[in-house]
């Protein structure tokens, strides 16, 4: 099968870290790709055209098509012209990745709204912005595919992160509305990955985190978050092909990618459920509810806990 030949597949965040290595392995399976990047540092500062014409630049000469563009994915209608920017040069959008991003990182008790709007605005709105832009094109075909970045920061959790976080698990819901809606015009999919990976944003916030909270005490050890960690081009390959026709049939799902493993993630549903058909007292409830759903309630776990074993 033809996985990506003759597919255009915008990348967003392309210039480096998880997009650059899609990027390069889509292209490499014949994918033309629109490799979308403003060159800022990992904290949001700064633009640089230089990353997206590198990577660009590489894909075309391994012997495929791409172009750079360098619109910001946080502003509306400098997302319009990352989509048009694949009409103009390819003539059509079959796939849309969403990679870019930035961070900032505080205690929560010390984040500043500046802080938290940078990173929301980026991550959360900008995945808004260029999958708003790319979804009257795949209407008018009748087919596509969205794919965004969220985190297990969005969905266990983690600490000094507050603004990502939300931005993170805020995707994933947006990811499923745009599964539910865009399902009405054909096959048109929306999916979510969950990559594990060290980056240059990786290395700052885990820096961040072991100052911050590795204290003498803690029970927390950041030194062993590194072994739970793969590598971009181990999570390249998902990537690509969860925006092939091969995955027609997935939508509205998580997918998480760590080293060599590919998982599923559950999505929220009840697990247990108590009534009273007279009503809650504070006395009923801390009688009954408290009781009943202690066994289940969920860790105050951060991602090096839950995936505590190292990476295959």
């Amino acid at each position: 099968m033809s996985y990506l030949e003759g597919k255009t597949v915008v990348i967003t965040g392309g210039g480096s870290g998880i997009g650059r290595a899609t990027g390069l392995f889509a292209g490499a399976h014949g994918a033309r790709v629109v490799v979308n990047d403003i060159g800022t540092s990992p904290d949001g500062k700064g633009t640089d055209s230089g990353p997206a014409e590198t990577v660009a630049a590489e894909i075309r000469a391994a012997g495929g098509e791409a172009v750079a563009n360098t619109d910001s994915v946080a502003d509306w209608d400098s997302a319009q012209k990352i989509i048009q920017s694949a009409l103009d040069s390819f003539g059509k959008i079959d796939a849309l990745i969403n990679c870019a991003g930035v961070m900032r990182h505080a205690a929560f008790e010390k984040m500043t709204p500046e802080e938290f709007d940078l990173v929301v605005n980026t991550h959360l709105y900008g995945t808004w912005n260029t999958s708003r832009a790319a979804a009257p094109h795949f209407v008018k075909q009748g087919t596509g595919a969205f794919l965004h970045m969220t985190s297990t920061t969005g969905l266990i959790g983690s600490m000094g992160v507050a603004n990502y976080g939300t931005a993170k698990g805020g995707i994933m819901s947006l990811s499923k509305i745009i599964a539910f809606d865009m399902s009405r015009h054909g096959n048109i999919r929306s999916n979510c990955m969950a990559p594990s990976a060290t980056s240059r944003q990786w290395e700052l916030i885990n820096a961040f985190r072991k100052s911050e909270y590795d204290a003498p005490g803690s029970n927390t050890d950041f030194r062993k978050y590194r072994s739970t960690q793969g590598t971009n081009e181990q999570i390249a390959p998902v990537a690509a092909f969860l925006v092939s026709d091969a995955a027609a049939d997935i939508n509205g799902q998580i997918i998480g990618v760590r080293g060599n493993e590919v998982y599923l993630y559950s999505q929220p549903r009840p697990i247990r459920s108590i009534h009273n058909s007279e009503g809650w007292s504070l006395e009923s409830l801390n009688e009954t509810m408290a009781n009943a759903f202690r066994p289940s309630l969920t860790p105050l776990e951060t991602y090096g806990q839950v995936f505590s074993w190292p990476t295959m």
